[in-house]
């Protein structure tokens, strides 16, 4: 039998107020009956402050650097490849436009947002660990199961469409080394469900890194591939405009009556491949719905808030610089037929080894943002059940595994068949509908709105206590109004996507 980890307190939580007591009661039995004198106790509990925080978790290490880098990992993900496809559909004047537009509104309800962290004083307020528990502190009722649902749902769906991302890069790499091989005879199809199925091996594993704060190297890791992909799919794109001597594309975007792969673009379909880029970039900016997670990393003091919007100001900027010079430079190497996935656009050109290592940049990235964005629907669940079910050993207990060279790795038995569970049902479903862009517009549309924009400006407004009918009350609504109807438009232009690719496609029997 594994021995029984002894750690205090229990790495899976059942609520601020029992892991208050649970502290309590441990510096009681363990430390009170050992002190000699009022002082040699004092001394002691001020040792334990340097291991536990004022709400009697254990101390936070996260820094400025930890939480850029999880930002980083957050928003560079696969969007930054639809984003020539989405300056395509938009044309050169609309399209850096909105993108700049979103970076300015993300940066600013991302702020607010920081400031929501701490319920009352942002010093000293009761801590918020996760964005539902910031709803439930600041606004409540309905709204709280309202968050956690449209939270949690796109998280998940954000984990799918990692996937498909991931496959599409891994078959571009086997293609690759195949049509050089061939010397460009063979065509080399291929299905995408091995691939699926080996990214969602590789994330079985790493999905039993306990928690957020356990996952800072991964992310790091990450983020450093961002910006290998981001940097080769920029200098490939030079290169193509380089080599044409000419920028494509034009003013307004694709027009009516051009020919791409899937056929004649009509008016219709100009306005359905619009507004399916305004999700496209949306997602591209998609971090909000972790962003209080990713908070309650950082160490205090300073100020949680003060060290976040440092973090997000610079994120923000790079990844915005990032996304104009390789949108625009992907739109300007292809034009109006710009594809989805930028690095696959470049087909098998010399030097093909540099789109490997792009590629395989971007699946390593994928496997750190799949965590990242994971753990806290993982943490979710696991509180939940711990909460559930408090005396069952499966759900609660956690066994120590010495690992060589490594330390002790803390096994639990719920941990390991629920996280294993989630990874097989987003991959099936990832093999079921691999529809690449519309999935990516989706799932920017539909958490957008509500997390980006609309809890964060109510939070606040109850926060800071802004009265109805004042300039900034105002200001704040007109914002939130304005993002709704772009949220919606994107939904409908995506949800148009996938009933096109529904008719042209079998299920699990997906190549390229």
């Amino acid at each position: 039998m594994l021995p029984r980890s002894r750690t205090m307190p229990s790495r899976i939580h059942h609520g601020a107020i029992e892991e208050r007591h649970d502290i309590r009661h441990y510096l009681q039995v363990e430390v009170q009956p050992n002190a000699q004198n009022e002082s040699e106790a004092m001394n002691t509990q001020a040792n334990y402050s340097k291991c536990f925080d004022d709400d009697g978790r254990l101390k936070r290490t996260g820094t400025f650097w930890t939480a850029t880098s999880h930002i980083i990992t957050a928003v560079i993900g696969s969007g930054v490849l639809s984003l020539a496809w989405a300056m395509a559909q938009l044309g050169w004047v609309a399209g850096p436009t909105v993108l700049v537009l979103f970076a300015f509104v993300n940066l600013y309800t991302s702020n607010l947002l920081t400031e929501c962290y701490r319920s009352g004083d942002p010093m000293t307020g009761q801590r918020n660990y996760t964005y539902m528990d910031a709803v439930k502190a600041h606004l409540g009722g309905w709204k709280v199961k309202l968050c956690g649902w449209i939270q949690y749902l796109n998280l998940f769906g954000v984990a799918i469409g990692y996937t498909i991302a991931a496959s599409v890069s891994m078959m571009a790499i086997k293609r690759s080394n195949c049509f050089h091989k061939s010397g460009g005879t063979d065509p080399c199809h291929m299905s995408s469900n091995g691939y699926m199925i080996s990214f969602g091996i590789a994330e079985v594993i790493f999905s039993q890194i306990p928690d957020f704060s356990h996952v800072w190297w991964l992310s790091i890791v990450a983020a450093i591939m961002s910006f290998t992909y981001s940097t080769a799919g920029l200098g490939l794109g030079i290169g193509k405009v380089a080599e044409h001597g000419r920028f494509d594309g034009s003013l307004m975007g694709i027009s009516i009556g051009t020919v791409t792969h899937a056929g004649t673009v009509t008016g219709m379909q100009k306005i359905w491949r619009t507004l399916q880029a305004l999700g496209a970039i949306a997602f591209a900016y998609s971090y909000s719905i972790i962003l209080i997670e990713i908070q309650d990393t950082v160490k205090s003091p300073p100020a949680e808030y003060k060290t976040m919007k440092k973090a997000t100001l610079f994120s923000i900027t790079v990844t915005t610089v990032f996304y104009l010079l390789c949108g625009c430079m992907g739109y300007a190497a292809f034009g109006d037929l710009a594809p989805g996935n930028l690095l696959t656009g470049f087909g098998f050109y010399n030097p093909y080894w540099l789109l490997d290592i792009a590629n395989l940049a971007i699946v390593v990235h994928l496997v750190g943002a799949y965590q990242v964005f994971c753990q806290p629907l993982f943490a979710f669940i696991e509180k939940w059940c711990a909460q559930k079910w408090p005396k069952s050993d499966f759900v609660t207990a956690e066994y120590d595994i010495p690992i060589p060279f490594g330390g002790v790795y803390q096994l639990n038995l719920f941990r390991l068949v629920w996280r294993t569970i989630f990874v097989v049902m987003t991959t099936l479903i990832a093999m079921l509908m691999p529809f690449f862009n519309d999935v990516v517009g989706f799932l920017g549309a539909m958490g957008f709105w509500p997390l980006t924009v609309y809890f964060p400006v109510e939070m606040y407004i109850s926060q800071k206590k802004i009265g109805r009918g004042t300039s900034r009350w105002l200001g704040l609504r007109i914002i939130s109004v304005a993002c709704f109807f772009v949220t919606v438009a994107a939904a409908v232009g995506s949800v148009a996507g996938v009933v096109l690719d529904l008719k042209t496609y079998k299920p699990f029997e997906t190549s390229y």
